[in-house]
């Protein structure tokens, strides 16, 4: 099935290579990019499962507040970061393929414990499923950061190769999911609103087609951005993960300060040495500023706060309601208000309910109900 399921794709890719890209074409490239976004996800979970037990070597538990995925080529360098960062000994040698599983390990950062995963090797062809290419990527769409791991002296185009094997999987570095809103309905056919934008991407047939081919003939499609068809075909599946990504170029030692200018220029990068430990401290800077998350501080009845052991939770949506579910479930059926100490507070200390939203650092005392 995978290999009649490669040979589509291969026909599909050289069909829309043949065609000429202009308005009266546009439907048809539509439709051919939704039948090979269907047959992708195909090859990434086969209807009948596969061989060998699913994840073997692969299933890390979560451990931690965030989990961060190495991810890159063989021998560039993965496992001696995840040493160093980590003081996990993940096996190291000059040979490829060294990390066959999964390897974790954390490390604490201002206060929050990150879990740092140690991937195989990622190969050419990884989401068509060749070597463990599956369970890697797999592993790595559960991560909340992706360190793409590339040798600095080797081509830049292995940045390239990577990242199409991660969107081949359905995974979109340093992307926004786009800003649309897809409903399914029993009648009406298709129709689409825009909400302070145009459109210059799409047009009615080409929604129509793409719809059509996931065998949807009655949906409302309101957008509030000029979407691409690449982006409304993911919108319609609904199994993308948005992630952040750094990339990390490693053995800088091995090149010269005039490459390293030239190399400056890739967006979203750190360099480093893992072999001398070499901006390390940058590394550990930016992987906080690309999670994106804030530190409070409770603080029990008539105690000090307890600047110890920070509760780390995400900056988008961070409101009293999701600290208090970061603590406990149960806390909120118990909630009556909160004391706010704080950047988020008009003045400390003040008196919230549960969807005050909360900026870093800030210390939170939970007032409970009086049964």
């Amino acid at each position: 099935m995978s290999s009649t399921t490669q040979q589509k794709i291969k026909e599909i890719e050289e069909e829309m290579a043949r065609t000429q890209k202009n308005k009266a074409t546009s439907a048809h490239l539509g439709m051919l990019k939704a039948k090979l976004a269907k047959l992708k996800r195909e090859l990434i979970a086969p209807k009948g499962g596969g061989g060998g037990k699913p994840g073997e070597g692969f299933d890390a538990k979560k451990a931690g507040d965030c989990r961060v995925g190495l991810v890159g080529f063989p021998s560039v360098g993965k496992s001696t970061l995840m040493s160093k960062l980590t003081g996990t000994e993940s096996l190291a040698a000059a040979y490829h393929f060294t990390t066959l599983t999964c390897i974790p390990g954390t490390f604490r950062y201002k206060g929050c414990k990150i879990q740092l995963l140690d991937l195989p090797g990622i190969i050419e062809g990884a989401k068509d499923g060749k070597g463990r290419g599956r369970q890697v990527i797999g592993v790595a769409r559960t991560c909340n950061l992706i360190l793409i791991v590339l040798d600095a002296s080797q081509p830049m185009t292995h940045k390239l190769l990577i990242e199409k094997e991660l969107e081949g999987f359905g995974m979109r570095l340093n992307k926004k999911k786009p800003d649309i809103r897809f409903t399914k309905r029993n009648k009406g056919g298709i129709t689409y609103s825009t909400i302070g934008c145009k459109l210059t991407h799409l047009d009615k047939k080409t929604i129509t087609a793409i719809c059509k081919e996931y065998r949807c003939s009655n949906a409302e499609i309101c957008f509030k951005c000029d979407a691409t068809i690449d982006e409304l075909i993911d919108v319609v599946e609904g199994n993308r993960v948005y992630v952040p990504c750094i990339y990390v170029l490693n053995m800088i030692d091995k090149i010269t300060i005039e490459e390293l200018d030239l190399l400056s220029q890739v967006p979203h990068y750190v360099p480093v040495s893992g072999g001398h430990e070499w901006n390390f401290d940058l590394l550990r800077e930016k992987m906080w500023d690309y999670l994106d998350y804030i530190r409070i501080y409770t603080k029990p009845r008539g105690q000090i706060p307890d600047y110890s052991a920070p509760v780390v939770i995400s900056r988008k949506g961070a409101t009293v309601e999701k600290f208090c579910h970061r603590i406990h479930k149960g806390l909120l059926e118990q909630f009556k208000n909160a004391l706010v100490w704080g950047s988020s507070a008009k003045h400390n200390p003040q008196r919230v309910g549960k969807d005050h939203k909360l900026a870093d650092e800030d210390v939170v005392q939970i007032i409970k109900k009086i049964k």
